[in-house]
């Protein structure tokens, strides 16, 4: 009798195939250090410095920075005011962080909830929302907020929260339309039939499922608020001092762009790479997202 060879355990057509993760790019790995660095310098801003943000020391006036003709005493050189650069810019940092990191959420918050309700309500709910939508996005929002704060005058809980209004509409549109695409699918008739409330429904069970779209346009907005921060920052409608902004050291270093460009270059170049930063992250998740398997 002959001996039948053993078969394979696996047929070469049956073969698995090891699906691997895409290697992520150097571009977003920088990016990412970038902003975790940023996090780390807005977080512990006030133990970074020997200097405070606010000291002034007229005797020390626009000194360039090290390299420059500076010494070690101020690695970034010192204003018009003898204000130490590097002080300043790390506070200016937190600050900036700060604000549009809330505007961000509050825009986040607002347009979410908006989109929420005008799916569940439908109707006239439904028409004044998109009504205000259509509004905001047909305004242009500088004009608004420089008419707003000449008007109201300036405070930071009053600057954030009128930066927050910013994009707001674009959360309410792509929550409302994700959600009534939820509405027609069968888990969320069946969650509806168990007796489930609509707030239990839209945060428990739709929110979840559409939360990595948002984040994704979270990212996106991010740097448009940085952005916008700044420019009002430049016109003197920001931030006031003694406080300072990125914006804000922009727009005082302007006036001594030949004599003293130090004063004006850092803010705008940590101002450039975490825009940069942030986008790339953002289009990133936004192709993973996107991606069919």
């Amino acid at each position: 009798m002959t001996d039948i060879p053993a078969m394979p355990s696996t047929m070469p057509g049956a073969r698995k195939e090891t699906r691997r993760s895409p290697a992520v790019p150097l571009s977003i790995k920088l990016a990412f250090g970038w902003l975790v660095l940023m996090l780390l310098i807005g977080v512990f801003a006030s133990y970074l410095s020997i200097y405070d943000f606010k000291a002034l020391d007229l005797k020390a006036r626009l000194v360039p920075p090290l390299g420059f003709g500076g010494d070690t005493r101020h690695l970034l050189g010192t204003d018009e005011l003898g204000r130490d650069v590097l002080a300043r810019l790390l506070f200016s940092i937190q600050m900036s962080l700060l604000i549009a990191f809330g505007a961000t959420v509050i825009g986040a918050v607002l347009g979410t909830t908006l989109g929420f309700l005008s799916a569940h309500y439908r109707g006239w709910v439904e028409q004044i929302v998109l009504a205000c939508v259509d509004f905001q996005a047909s305004m242009p929002f500088l004009i608004l907020a420089l008419a707003v704060l000449a008007f109201f005058g300036n405070s930071l809980p009053l600057f954030v929260a009128l930066l927050g209004l910013h994009g707001w509409e674009r959360y309410a549109r792509i929550t409302r339309a994700l959600t009534l695409s939820a509405n027609s699918q069968g888990y969320i008739a069946a969650v509806r039939q168990l007796g489930a409330n609509p707030w239990r429904i839209y945060f428990r069970h739709v929110l979840p499922n559409i939360a990595s779209t948002l984040i994704v346009t979270m990212t996106i907005a991010f740097p448009e608020v940085i952005l916008l921060e700044s420019g009002l920052s430049f016109l003197g409608l920001g931030v006031q001092p003694p406080l300072t902004s990125l914006g804000n050291m922009v727009g005082y270093g302007r006036d001594y762009l030949t004599r003293a460009p130090w004063i004006l270059v850092a803010p705008a170049v940590v101002i450039s790479i975490s825009t940069l930063s942030i986008s790339l992250i953002g289009d990133w998740f936004r192709d993973r997202l996107d991606r069919t398997p």
